[in-house]
């Protein structure tokens, strides 16, 4: 006699075949506290499911150790979570994050709130509207360009002696011959030579930036190492952009902001060396960073070395930015601003704020000397001063100056090159 199959009676009153299930409090945990390993889908270490389909035994695939201990990690820590046993050692190391742009990002999206997104380069100290102070990357140039004279002082004395030995001579002549045309003629001599004096010193700026312009552009890829070239192209910031103080312009590669004042009568100085009715300069900011050139010639793309506090002669145009006077004095709140920023005071003088740049794109004359480093081309500054020579046809005398010359001559509020 077959025997009778067991069944009980649910809450419900409903009778079902099978012994009743034990309380929830009896039953034991279906998950285990060991991490199952994975099989790579070999059948005899995959439990029933693989003889149910009659899936051939194969080798498993072999497996790097790094992906095997991973889905180890990952599956012992998902099976343990709620088990109610020791999970075992728990992994250390940051958390990998997925950004809404499917950038990977170790830590928590705000792990680091120091770090924030934008250039990579050092930005320079200093807030919106406040003088900018930079690093010892950028070189700060204090002052004009020193130009002087390149002639010894042996041959200054000479030619005083000489003067003065004319003088003599020809005031003896016109006592002992009794003809002033002798005496005349010396005058005469001499007129002219303090004339030549006089037009050196006036000339002085603007014949160098004649000569230089006049020099010819170097061949970059016949050039030593050591050669004093001249370089023409268009110019690209380097690691650190620099931007204008006032007209807030970025991306430049040479920036000047001066403020000058006008002395009259009862004027006061704006430096221990202004004259009166003359124009002075009381605030100046000038700094250049190493950028790059890109030769018209060949082509080549040079790094012109004019950070780390080097000697650089930039002869750029300024342009006036604004002009303030007792009438207009309240007119130009941004210009208060910028001069309570720099604890200037806005009495009333009559100022001038003039501002020149090089903006990336501009095309620029460099000239320096060339240095050759592991295939890389530079142009640095050169030991010895640039001197122009004699020109003897615009009666000019040798006149010299000191470190990287820079020249741009166009109009910096017209269209640049986009790079």
């Amino acid at each position: 006699m077959a025997t009778r199959s067991h069944s009980h009676q649910l809450s419900s009153g409903l009778y079902v075949s099978g012994r009743p299930e034990p309380p929830l409090k009896d039953r034991q945990p279906t998950l285990t506290s060991r991490a199952m390993p994975y099989t790579g889908g070999d059948v005899k270490n995959s439990g029933e499911l693989g003889k149910m389909f009659d899936i051939e035994s194969c080798g498993p695939p072999i497996l790097k150790p790094s992906r095997l201990s991973s889905f180890s990690r990952q599956k012992s820590g998902s099976d343990l979570t709620g088990s109610g046993h020791d999970p075992g050692p728990r992994i250390s190391g940051p958390m990998v994050q997925v950004l809404p742009t499917g950038l990977l990002t170790s830590g928590p999206l705000a792990s680091n709130p120091g770090r924030r997104s934008g250039k990579l380069d050092p930005t320079p100290m200093g807030g919106s509207g406040k003088k900018v102070v930079y690093g010892s990357v950028v070189t700060s140039l204090s002052g004009e360009e020193r130009i002087r004279f390149k002639v010894s002082k042996a041959a200054m004395w000479i030619f005083l002696v000489v003067v003065v030995m004319g003088l003599v001579v020809g005031v003896f002549l016109m006592v002992a011959v009794k003809k002033a045309l002798i005496l005349v003629v010396v005058v005469a001599i001499l007129v002219v030579l303090v004339v030549v004096v006089l037009w050196n010193l006036a000339m002085k700026r603007r014949g160098l930036v004649g000569f230089l312009r006049r020099y010819a552009d170097s061949e970059l890829r016949g050039a030593t190492d050591g050669q004093h070239v001249k370089v023409t192209g268009v110019v690209t910031c380097g690691s650190i952009p620099l931007e204008t103080s006032f007209q807030k312009l970025s991306r430049c590669v040479y920036v000047s902001t001066e403020l000058l004042e006008y002395r009259g009568l009862n004027g006061k100085p704006a430096n221990p060396k202004h004259r009166f009715f003359s124009w002075g300069c009381r605030n100046s900011e000038r700094y250049v960073a190493d950028f790059y050139i890109s030769d018209f010639q060949t082509g080549l793309r040079v790094i012109i070395k004019a950070g780390y506090g080097a000697k650089v002669a930039p002869f750029v145009r300024p342009t006036t930015v604004i002009d303030v006077s007792e009438t207009n004095r309240e007119l130009s709140p941004s210009f208060l601003s910028w001069l309570g920023d720099r604890n200037l005071s806005s009495d009333d003088r009559v100022m001038r704020l003039r501002e020149s740049y090089i903006k990336e794109g501009s095309t620029v004359s460099v000239m320096g000397v060339v240095r050759r480093h592991d295939n890389v081309l530079m142009i640095v500054p050169p030991a010895e001063p640039t001197s122009t020579g004699w020109q003897w046809a615009r009666c000019l005398l040798p006149t010299c100056i000191e470190g990287l010359v820079l020249m741009c001559d166009e109009n910096q509020n017209a269209d640049v090159i986009p790079v």
